[in-house]
């Protein structure tokens, strides 16, 4: 991704923020000079990676396949002194834009339909990496148990959510003609680097080419303590 493109996405999801009424912490807006004056205080937020994110899932094709992710608390599953069992993201999901076939080992999260459109979810049982089950999915939204076929669908609406279970395959994107989706996810410590398991190969983090400088680092790219 260039990061001109990383730089206006970012811009637009600080509005879209605002106009959901979702207020981001301080650091969200700490710029690159900024980062340089924090020494060991900021060391939770770096060690965590906290703040923000966006992935093409190494398609090269954002508005189709892709993410953006800001992560406002997370524990650290390599320092449990951290004390922190628990994580919880904001998420700006595009019409038609997907986060594809993936699952988590580790992970259990709810993923909630916080404002915006409609987000769809497709569901199925995993069966290792690479590979979807056929059988039904039985899965809890807003504590309702329901049963689902194989590669089904879960429409939800703002204020809807639903509970990923470890292993549970599944992959998301904003309905047509419905608007931006602004999607919550409260979960056990997260862990992009070694949890996420895509049914297809997909890069998670992306390359960056470096066309403007950078108004926000991303989570990876935090400077070390002065």
């Amino acid at each position: 991704m260039k990061r001109s493109e990383i730089n206006a996405r970012i811009g637009e999801a600080i509005d879209f923020f605002a106009t959901q009424n979702f207020r981001l912490p301080p650091f969200a807006f700490w710029g690159p000079a900024e980062w340089e004056t924090k020494g060991a205080e900021a060391d939770e937020i770096r060690s965590c990676h906290l703040g923000w994110d966006l992935t093409d899932f190494g398609a090269g094709d954002f508005d189709h396949k892709g993410l953006l992710l800001f992560t406002v608390r997370n524990g650290n599953a390599s320092d449990p002194a951290n004390g922190k069992g628990y994580a919880e993201k904001i998420m700006i999901v595009e019409e038609g834009q997907v986060t594809p076939w993936h699952f988590h080992t580790a992970k259990m999260e709810d993923i909630i339909n916080r404002g915006g459109g409609d987000l769809v979810i497709e569901l199925a049982n995993s069966s290792g990496p690479g590979a979807l089950d056929d059988t039904d999915v039985i899965v809890s939204t807003d504590g309702v148990q329901r049963v689902v076929p194989a590669r089904g669908t879960v429409v939800l609406r703002p204020g809807e959510s639903i509970t990923m279970t470890r292993g549970l395959a599944h992959q998301f994107y904003g309905e047509s003609g419905q608007g931006k989706v602004l999607v919550g996810e409260v979960s056990s410590v997260n862990d992009d680097e070694t949890d996420n398991y895509f049914i297809e190969p997909a890069g998670r983090f992306p390359a960056i080419e470096e066309d403007e400088e950078p108004l926000h680092l991303l989570c990876m790219e935090y400077p070390a303590a002065n």
